[in-house]
């Protein structure tokens, strides 16, 4: 796909990228076939071909519209597009760099610069969210019934169980919204992997690993956030800590790709690169293990989602199927297992129509599979499929832990 940059755009080092990205691109149109927003609304514009003429456009003229924006914001990054693609197109990058330099050419609407602001604000921030959640359940009588939805239950105390200490140790990631609404799958890994003889460690001044930043065009806060990251875990694992492992498959990517958010910081980039040897979601590293402590006396049917961090982002979903195979679960796929619930980060805030008919599609094929429990391995799918399913939905490594 061949681009001439406007001269507005000309002295714009991220849209130089763009172009060079974009001549990838052989307009084969493979990607359309994939394309969970393509497949619900049916216009060329909501599906990756389409976004891409939208981003070639704006590169050459320097212009924007408000049609453009919003096919832009329609799009659920789910790389499922990377997946099918047979050129390569580093679609995510190019749709991040035509969101922002459509911001930046037409200022979106104040309401959603308030609502960025918020999410921004509020979803990294355990104590923050929180207490805000706090509030929120205390009058969610008095909230419109799509608000209500969104607020989580008030977890039980999980259950107190003394760790031993061993030889081999790891880092566990804690995470911003899944501390703060989910612990239990944390206490659920850590009792898993003390079966194991693997002690866990967490690092008390970690912070958010900058994912919802970097997805709401703050890249320079998303990058202060990997930086700070990268100074507290490094050392642990340069002394002798195994892993860094983390439970949320948005998570896991995001800091898997800190190496690309310093491509203009060499120092930083070595050491994200150094941090990428240690960084592995947790299926992937307990492949690696023996589990045959692990194992299931009896088969429990369980419906997969694949989260499309894990499918698309990290590529490991065959290392987490071969594993729950492995442990003794009767592991039911469903149909269009590729394609995305519809949590997508926020988007299901900001997107709540589409990503509500995702989810409807998603849960009718999981609960086809005839299975009585339902699992994933990113907290916002879980928490997007919980809302609305008539079956548990838990994490795999809770489920895990319950029955093996």
């Amino acid at each position: 796909m061949d681009t001439r940059i406007s001269f507005l755009l000309h002295d714009d080092p991220t849209a130089r990228e763009a172009r060079e990205l974009l001549s990838r691109c052989v307009h084969c149109g493979f990607c359309t076939a994939t394309c969970p927003t393509y497949q619900l609304l049916g216009d060329e514009l909501d599906g990756p071909r389409g976004r891409l003429y939208l981003i070639r456009q704006l590169l050459e003229t320097g212009k924007t519209s408000t049609g453009t924006r919003q096919h832009l914001d329609r799009c659920l990054l789910c790389r499922s597009c990377e997946t099918t693609c047979p050129s390569g197109v580093n679609y995510h990058r190019l749709l991040h760099i035509g969101r922002h330099l459509s911001g930046a050419l037409q200022s979106p609407p104040l309401s959603q610069r308030l609502r960025n602001a918020l999410l921004r604000g509020l979803l990294p921030y355990p104590k923050r969210l929180g207490a805000a959640l706090g509030v929120a359940r205390l009058v969610r009588p008095l909230l419109p019934a799509g608000i209500r939805g969104k607020i989580p239950s008030r977890r039980a105390d999980a259950r107190l169980k003394s760790y031993s200490s061993h030889p081999r140790k790891i880092l566990l990631f804690q995470g911003c919204v899944q501390s703060a609404v989910a612990r239990d799958i944390n206490d659920a890994t850590r009792r898993v992997l003390d079966r194991l003889d693997i002690e866990c460690l967490t690092v008390a001044r970690e912070r958010c690993c900058g994912a919802v930043h970097h997805h709401l065009d703050a890249e320079k806060q998303a990058r202060k956030f990997a930086r700070h990251n990268i100074d507290q875990w490094l050392p642990l694992l340069q002394e002798g800590a195994e892993a860094l492992l983390v439970t949320a498959t948005a998570c896991a990517l995001e800091i898997q790709e800190y190496p690309q958010l310093f491509d203009k910081d060499p120092a930083y980039q070595q050491k994200a690169t150094e941090l990428l040897q240690h960084c592995q979601e947790i299926g992937s590293f307990l492949f690696q293990q023996d589990t045959g402590k692990l194992k299931l006396a009896t088969p429990h049917p369980l419906a997969l989602h694949m989260p499309c961090t894990q499918q698309h982002g990290l590529r490991s979903a065959d290392k987490v199927i071969e594993l729950l195979s492995r442990l003794g679960f009767d592991l039911r796929l469903p149909d269009d297992n590729h394609l995305c619930c519809g949590s997508a980060g926020t988007y299901s805030l900001q997107q709540p129509r589409l990503a509500g008919k995702l989810r409807q599609n998603k849960l009718q094929a999981l609960e086809q599979t005839g299975a009585e429990i339902i699992a994933s391995a990113n907290i916002g799918c879980l928490l997007h499929l919980g809302e609305k399913s008539r079956l548990p939905v838990k994490h795999w490594i809770q489920w895990l832990d319950e029955f093996s």
